[in-house]
């Protein structure tokens, strides 16, 4: 494969997904600098291994799981990766209505589930993945999929309608005892 054609590989690849594995590597890692520093690994190591890749209609799997390696690598040597925390962002946004979940609360829970249970709920709920892609991308039985996720969203029910007082996934407010 000639310079030209991989490069154009890539671009096609980071064109088609960079939106995608940015969100996945935001709820991995909870923050945006760590999210862009995964997301661009990511890329670099799919240009490295371009000639592992059999067909573009793979290519989200494959790119996910480049992701979910290099994210799991990183917690295993801590040492080699950089954190900017403290650093403010500041993000224009337009008049949305209030969410009944707040982001940031949202966002810390999932940071308090294990990876091997925050992956599914990342790859189910916020990147629309069925069953059966989230048991082939992790490598699980689909049963195990169904349970780590139930267990998930049990522990993020609990969580998050702690911290308000409120149920907010069945939009109750809760009884004090």
């Amino acid at each position: 494969m000639s310079d030209g054609m991989r490069h154009r590989q890539i671009v096609e690849l980071v064109e088609q997904f960079s939106e995608l594995l940015y969100r996945y590597a935001y709820r991995l890692t909870g923050n945006s600098v760590d999210a862009e520093d995964l997301t661009q690994q990511t890329f670099l190591t799919a240009q490295q291994k371009l000639h592992q890749l059999r067909t573009l209609g793979a290519a989200r799997q494959w790119l996910l799981s480049i992701m979910r390696n290099s994210f799991l690598t990183s917690r295993r040597h801590p040492g080699k990766t950089h954190s900017l925390e403290g650093i403010e962002e500041t993000l224009s946004r337009d008049e949305a209505p209030e969410p009944l979940v707040d982001p940031n609360e949202l966002q810390e829970a999932l940071l308090e589930l294990t990876e091997e249970f925050r992956s599914p709920v990342i790859l189910f709920y916020f990147e629309n993945f069925t069953y059966q892609e989230i048991s082939k991308h992790m490598g699980l039985p689909i049963g195990t999929v169904m349970s780590r996720l139930s267990r998930a969203k049990a522990f993020l029910r609990q969580r998050l309608s702690a911290v308000a007082g409120f149920d907010h996934l069945t939009c109750r407010e809760k009884v004090p005892t």
